[in-house]
């Protein structure tokens, strides 16, 4: 098959010429040979160098106008240039104090084995323990980037982690047999 481009756009879309037609067929341009090139850079300037004027000026408005349909319409394409402020967005989220969250959910769903459709309130630990480093994770950290602590498993950083646990958490399961389960849910928080 032959590609020619399309007389009204020659950057959007690329259709088969056939014989049957009705488009009047455009003028070809011969393939280029970007083979023979070894930069990057060269095949892109030889590429570029091979348009007229008006048709990189009809690229670049077709670009804008689609990267300005994308932004209008909220869509999730990614956008040519970055947004400013996602990055601090990004940076703030990651770095979330450690604080109590919760979550209601049924036992089975907790993974300790008990199949039961009775649901609890799950409290557990979140977020990062930044202000919290002390001497003993900076040390420990400089230990583990001069290679002087190899191959156990240490964590250069405080965690959070449950300091405190709610009361224990009784059920029954779906053959009507009594659990109770300790430890299950956090009360407190904090970085250890």
């Amino acid at each position: 098959r032959k590609y020619s481009p399309l007389p009204s756009s020659p950057f959007s879309s690329w259709a088969p010429s056939s014989s049957s037609s009705s488009l009047p067929a455009a003028p070809r341009r011969s393939p280029r040979a970007l083979q023979h090139h070894s930069s990057l850079l060269s095949q892109y300037s030889s590429l570029l160098e091979s348009y007229t004027e008006g048709e990189i000026r009809q690229l670049i408005s077709a670009l804008v106008e689609r990267y300005s349909q994308t932004m209008n319409s909220g869509g999730h394409e990614l956008p040519l240039f970055a947004r400013s402020g996602s990055r601090r967005k990004r940076a703030r989220a990651r770095h979330k104090p450690c604080a109590l969250k919760e979550l209601e959910v049924s036992i089975s769903e907790l993974g300790l084995g008990y199949e039961s459709d009775e649901t609890v309130l799950f409290r557990y630990c979140s977020g990062t323990c930044e202000a919290a480093i002390r001497s003993y994770d900076l040390s420990l950290k400089s230990m583990r980037s001069r290679r002087r602590i190899k191959k156990e498993k240490v964590r250069a950083r405080p965690c959070c982690r449950p300091l405190a646990y709610d009361d224990d958490v009784s059920f029954l399961d779906t053959y009507n047999r009594y659990y109770t389960v300790n430890e299950l849910s956090a009360k407190e928080c904090g970085c250890v």
